[in-house]
């Protein structure tokens, strides 16, 4: 079979182009790792004599509420990792992790979110994590958090607000790792939320 030159080109070109289609590696789907061991205890059963802990929607910078799994690059400027992509919202993982690892910490406390349906929290909490910034350059996750307390009802009341620092190294420069220091961040902020709930005078 004679080809043209042009239509040897035109092969050349569709040939190079499935060649780099080929070559192409699938994309990275990247989720938080568990906050808590499959075989952790099951969550309190809800009665009247267990007290509620209303926990409202955990808050995270915008700018990481993406697909792609980003990280500081410098002061003002944000990168994504190649090819990685959060397998869920990243804001829905880091709230269900959150809970889960409250849970473990406040086992006679039970959990429900803003509205607890009928029932009457004891407390509401908010969990603000501004910034949430992995540096990569670092290889290091830093975060500030503000856990505010405060009680029931149609007109809240601040009983207590604290403002922590947070500055954590990965294992390695991976997107795996920079979910694992995540999931780590909010063990640590889970623990110290609950200190503040136990604290409080009932």
């Amino acid at each position: 079979m004679n080809l043209s030159i042009t239509q040897l080109a035109k092969l050349s070109s569709i040939l190079a182009l499935a060649g780099c289609a080929a070559s192409t590696p699938a994309p990275v789907l990247l989720a938080l790792p568990p906050a808590v061991a499959i075989s952790a205890p099951a969550a309190v059963v809800l009665t009247s004599a267990v007290p509620l802990l209303a926990v409202r929607r955990v808050g995270i910078p915008e700018y990481l509420q993406s697909r792609r799994v980003r990280y500081r690059a410098d002061a003002s400027t944000l990168a994504e990792w190649p090819n990685t992509y959060w397998a869920e919202r990243i804001e829905i993982g880091v709230a269900r992790e959150f809970n889960a690892a409250l849970r473990t910490q406040l086992p006679n406390w039970g959990l429900c979110d803003a509205t607890c349906g009928d029932q009457t929290p004891a407390l509401s909490a908010q969990i603000d994590l501004v910034p949430m910034d992995y540096v990569r350059r670092l290889q290091h996750l830093q975060a500030k958090v503000r856990i505010t307390l405060s009680s029931p009802g149609a007109q809240p009341r601040v009983l207590q607000a604290q403002e922590l620092s947070y500055d954590l190294p990965a294992a390695a420069d991976t997107p795996q790792a920079h979910a694992e220091a995540l999931t780590e961040l909010l063990r640590q902020v889970a623990a110290s939320t609950a200190a503040m709930v136990i604290a409080q005078p009932r």
